[in-house]
């Protein structure tokens, strides 16, 4: 109707996503209803799909959306709802969720999978971004998508057997295998002019056997208002994240710090966000800790029945 008009779509999207969580097939789209009784009868555990492939029933899934705005020149952006999931407004399901599902990122701050799909559409970064986890039933069928850029492909192989090499075609965003679970190494190569731009590997977890505390700055301020971001990861013996752990992990600090807050992401915990513990929620939990006003160093550690604790010092300068 306005050819010479720019247009930008505001909350064009309404995607709904719970880190972790996978509902295949991946290239099937849920609507998800609008009467509590029809959302509970298609979502009793409270989980929506990381796949990109479950909206609200007034909105868009994130590539359904971005293929319209680069398609026409004369749609100028979008405006995704949302970046972050945030308190209250629970979407698609009622209490006991106490946050919404629309972020590309969780309320822990963790990325979810469509925030690399963002990254290999937005960035000139090579990106290659391969999911889900790899712990499944045995045969049990299940997509594996890569997000990637940078590339003309992507091979994938599943403990060293190649499954094909895929192309993007058309106007796809991203590509997929459809396996049959054998436990073990999920390896992607993505390769540009024939040369290999990227390696990624998902690995089958064991039990779990440890933490790893992973501090976003091991150096921060000591103004008494500066703070870490330290995430907490539940793991294997050999380092892979376990991807159902949900041990209570507990927290110690000594020194010129003090914890301010806990989380891990789970749109339905009821855990306080002020305290000295967290379940870990897909095998991560956040706990922030805050400088005093004293240089000095500032000691966390973290405990778990059954994993072996794990420790981090963080400078306050």
């Amino acid at each position: 109707m306005f050819p010479g008009r720019a247009i930008i779509g505001a909350e064009t999207n309404s995607s709904l996503h719970m880190r972790g969580s996978y509902a295949m097939p991946s290239d099937e789209i849920r609507r998800w209803p609008r009467k509590e009784e029809d959302i509970l009868k298609l979502g009793p555990t409270y989980e929506c799909s990381a796949y990109d492939n479950s909206t609200a029933p007034w909105g868009s899934a994130h590539e359904e959306q971005w293929k319209l705005v680069k398609k026409h020149d004369f749609f100028s952006g979008m405006y995704i709802w949302t970046g972050w999931d945030y308190i209250g407004e629970p979407t698609p399901f009622p209490w006991p969720a106490v946050s919404s599902y629309f972020g590309i990122i969780d309320l822990a701050g963790f990325p979810k999978d469509p925030f690399y799909f963002y990254q290999s559409e937005w960035t000139d970064t090579p990106v290659l971004h391969v999911f889900p986890h790899w712990n499944w039933n045995a045969g049990e069928t299940i997509d594996v998508v890569a997000y990637y850029n940078n590339a003309d492909e992507v091979e994938l192989f599943l403990n060293d057997v190649s499954q094909g090499t895929k192309r993007k075609q058309g106007d796809d965003m991203h590509v997929f295998w459809r396996l049959k679970f054998e436990p073990g190494v999920l390896k992607a190569v993505s390769r540009k002019n024939g040369r290999v731009v990227l390696t990624r590997e998902v690995r089958t977890a064991a039990q779990a056997s440890q933490m790893v505390l992973i501090p976003d700055r091991k150096t921060i301020k000591a103004d008494g208002v500066d703070l870490s971001f330290v995430t907490v990861k539940v793991v294997d013996r050999n380092g892979v994240v376990v991807p159902r752990a949900d041990n209570l992990i507990k927290f110690e600090v000594s020194g010129d710090g003090s914890i301010v807050g806990v989380d891990n992401g789970n749109q339905i915990s009821h855990e306080s966000f002020k305290g000295k513990q967290r379940k870990a929620f897909h095998g991560m939990a956040l706990v922030i800790v805050q400088s005093k006003q004293k240089a000095g160093r500032i000691y966390l550690k973290a405990m778990a029945d059954n994993l072996a604790p794990a420790s981090v010092v963080i400078n306050a300068r």
